[in-house]
């Protein structure tokens, strides 16, 4: 994957983040207040690591952050941040409880290897997101909030019907700090509803 240099790169250098993406969730909860002091986190294809930079920070001391990810997380993280080493297929909700309980707020930036054939890539993405959404129907607690990023494409349609579905205010987000050229977008689900 290529790295472009640009603002977000030296940014994320000097305010000592592993990684610009951090500016991606640093938007999108500035505008949606999405992650708040004492929250339990579970952040989705965590690796390099930070969103759970960002999120420890939120949530403070009294929070919880879990991060999971195929790839390891190669930095030291506040004692209120535990990582993962694991295939989200291969996990069940209880794998990913937090002090036993349920989450408020589901994050994910995972997205698929990409084979460069747009369709198939979308596709992919879509399965993932079916996965994050089916664990987060379990384990978010009501009025929790879910964040997915999705490829542009077909199949976003379908997952945007299932995220009204299950959550009182659903969004479509392009941050800024997202590369203009970039097919990501983030789904964003507030309020989820309670189960009858």
């Amino acid at each position: 994957m290529k790295k472009i240099k640009d603002h977000y790169f030296y940014k994320a250098k000097h305010d000592g983040y592993v990684a610009r993406s951090a500016y991606k969730l640093e938007e999108l909860d500035k505008k949606y207040r999405i992650i708040r002091k004492g929250n339990f986190v579970l952040d989705l294809g965590c690796s390099p690591g930070s969103w759970l930079q960002y999120a420890s920070k939120k949530v403070g001391k009294k929070g919880r952050v879990l991060g999971v990810d195929l790839q390891p997380v190669n930095h030291s993280l506040p004692t209120h941040v535990k990582v993962l080493q694991a295939d989200i297929f291969d996990l069940t909700a209880k794998d990913l409880e937090m002090d036993g309980g349920l989450v408020d707020v589901f994050l994910s930036d995972m997205a698929p290897k990409t084979t460069g054939i747009r369709a198939t890539d979308v596709q992919h993405s879509f399965a993932l997101n079916q996965q994050v959404l089916s664990l987060a129907i379990e384990l978010l607690r009501p009025q929790g909030t879910l964040l997915v990023k999705a490829f542009q494409g077909a199949p976003l349609e379908g997952l945007r019907s299932a995220f009204v579905e299950s959550f009182d205010r659903v969004k479509l987000c392009k941050p800024k700090s997202s590369r203009a050229e970039s097919v990501e977008i983030y789904l964003l689900g507030l309020g989820k509803k309670h189960r009858i």
